[in-house]
């Protein structure tokens, strides 16, 4: 067996090869041309593990491992470098600091989700995309109108319902005249960005199934038919988290903590963490913060309004999206529905980020 190292970037590889003595057999750099890649892994023992590091291109240099029989690692490359202590940095000493963890048994990995699993999470977070653009669009249209002093408040609750729209539209006419296309063009853009939505959930409902995961997570408050699909898919196996806060991190609805000289201080949440699974708990707790006075009944809203009324909107929101991201785990992991906590004790160290 031999240990493979790859420090991937956009356009090329930097390899290094090594026994499982450390000495190195063959180190190159591979541009990123059709073919190199699974040539150069023709010269190298089957089988063999193959150690990455998370780039936002990995998806088809994995296809490649996997298509020559070998092993690949995705590697945490935070981790990695505070693992290897190295104040120096090149794609060299990165390659070969990866196969030293590899020969150590203490490689940081991520899981590597099956390709197909990979394929189908491009519908749901594209719709994400898609559905920041709307509100941009939105808040863009709004803006034009009220550098003038229009306001749709009192005429209707939503501004881009029917009689929403309705109201826009006569209004344009009181805007200067290129202002006034601006807007149309605003609104043209937001037309099509939501019949692309529309386009992508069609596609999802073709492609997704209602899986018992998908089933399970319906019962939790907050997550309807779009969000249970976009959390279990991104949640994958839900045995590769050793506990409900393994989940509550890795998902970003647990704060920073910096503790020293018997200070604690808690920030927002790693960057490195699910963005995707982020925004589903965010957004299903901002549903909950919504309709908190529909649902008093329930421990998730009691749980935003006791907080909201001493630390304010975005930590409530916070406390709820740790709750759920918790909920999910316990769901998923006991194979039965969300049950309200009897004795629910509020975990006020939240995450201030606002949602």
């Amino acid at each position: 067996m031999q240990y493979i190292a790859f420090d991937s970037h956009k356009r090329y590889t930097y390899a290094v090869v090594e026994d499982p003595g450390g000495n190195r057999i063959m180190e190159q750099r591979i541009e990123h041309r059709k073919g190199e890649l699974a040539a150069f892994l023709t010269h190298c023992e089957p089988h063999s593990p193959v150690a990455l590091e998370t780039i936002g291109s990995w998806y088809w240099i994995v296809d490649e491992i996997e298509a020559a029989d070998m092993e690949p690692k995705l590697v945490n490359a935070r981790r990695a470098k505070m693992m290897l202590c190295s104040s120096k940095k090149t794609d060299r000493l990165d390659a070969r600091g990866m196969n030293t963890l590899q020969r150590a048994g203490t490689l940081p990995t991520v899981w590597i989700p099956p390709g197909k699993l990979r394929d189908i999470r491009e519908l749901f977070r594209t719709r994400m995309v898609f559905k920041q653009q709307v509100t941009r669009l939105k808040n863009r249209i709004l803006s034009c109108f009220s550098k003038y002093g229009i306001s749709f408040d009192e005429t209707t609750s939503d501004a881009f319902n029917v009689k929403g729209r309705t109201a826009l539209q006569s209004a344009c006419s009181l805007l200067p005249v290129h202002t006034r296309e601006s807007v149309t063009q605003l609104l043209a853009q937001l037309d099509g960005t939501n019949r692309a939505i529309a386009e992508l959930e069609a596609r999802m409902r073709e492609v997704s199934s209602q899986t018992p995961d998908v089933q399970l997570l319906l019962t939790i408050p907050g997550i309807g038919p779009i969000l249970s699909h976009v959390i279990a898919y991104e949640i994958g196996d839900i045995r590769r988290f050793a506990s409900a806060s393994h989940l509550a991190s890795y998902a970003g609805t647990t704060p920073s903590v910096h503790a020293s000289g018997g200070k604690v201080r808690y920030g927002h949440a790693p960057a490195d963490v699910n963005h995707y699974l982020q925004w589903a708990f965010v957004e299903a707790a901002n549903c909950i913060a919504l309709r908190h006075t529909f649902l008093k009944a329930r421990h998730v809203a009691q749980l935003y309004a006791r907080l909201r009324a001493t630390k304010g909107h975005g930590v409530a929101v916070g406390a709820v999206a740790r709750h759920l991201a918790e909920a999910a785990y316990w769901v998923l992991t006991t194979k039965s529905p969300y049950k309200e906590p009897q004795h629910a004790r509020v975990n006020t160290v939240v995450s201030s980020k606002k949602g």
